[in-house]
């Protein structure tokens, strides 16, 4: 389904209109590369096989805390065509300063990790919400791609759910984690998909 805002399609948005996006609390992301391609690696015998942009993507999401303070990470998986995992806002302090995550400087399969970077985000409070945190993300994974001539692009939108009690937080993590094992049954798996491999 499509809107039309400034007489162009869009697709609406899967965010919850009622929730601030700043707000303290756990959140179960899924964000996939452009149709699903396989770019992340393969999947053998329930192991994920990273490739050399799936090194990358893993390295940018372990790297968020240090761009983004008021966040901690729970469980997280590169999978071949996707990623999943949990983001946990925790912001003490509406003072906290946000560094700019987009800035990875040329990093390699062998240290994939950018260089942390000092410089102040621009956009202001937004740079304090979910969506600032998953575009820097985003947007690292995708400078690495362009700077080393690798075709890769993420698909325009990601999924988040909103996590409300313990128990949710405990199915989502083994969901997360255990996702390698069951990649036959997984609904992101595309049987046709190409890609490095």
């Amino acid at each position: 389904m499509t809107d039309l805002f400034r007489n162009r399609y869009r697709i609406p948005s899967a965010q919850a209109a009622w929730w601030d996006y700043a707000n303290n609390g756990a959140y179960f992301i899924t964000i996939c590369t452009h149709d699903r391609v396989h770019l992340f690696g393969r999947i053998t015998n329930g192991i994920m096989n990273l490739s050399d942009i799936g090194m990358v993507a893993h390295q940018c999401w372990m790297d968020i805390p240090a761009h983004f303070p008021f966040v901690e990470l729970g469980a997280f998986v590169v999978m071949p065509n996707h990623v999943h995992g949990i983001i946990i806002i925790d912001n003490q302090d509406n003072q906290i300063e946000t560094q700019n995550f987009a800035s990875p400087q040329n990093p390699s399969p062998q240290n994939p990790s950018p260089q942390n970077q000092k410089s102040q985000n621009k956009f202001g409070s937004q740079s304090k919400n979910l969506a600032s945190i998953i575009r820097g993300y985003k947007t690292g994974v995708t400078k690495y791609a362009t700077m080393n001539n690798i075709p890769f692009k993420w698909q325009s939108l990601y999924h988040d759910h909103i996590i409300r009690n313990d128990g949710e937080y405990l199915r989502i993590s083994e969901y997360i984690v255990n996702n390698p094992a069951k990649w036959e049954q997984d609904m992101f798996n595309k049987k046709d998909g190409k890609g490095l491999f």
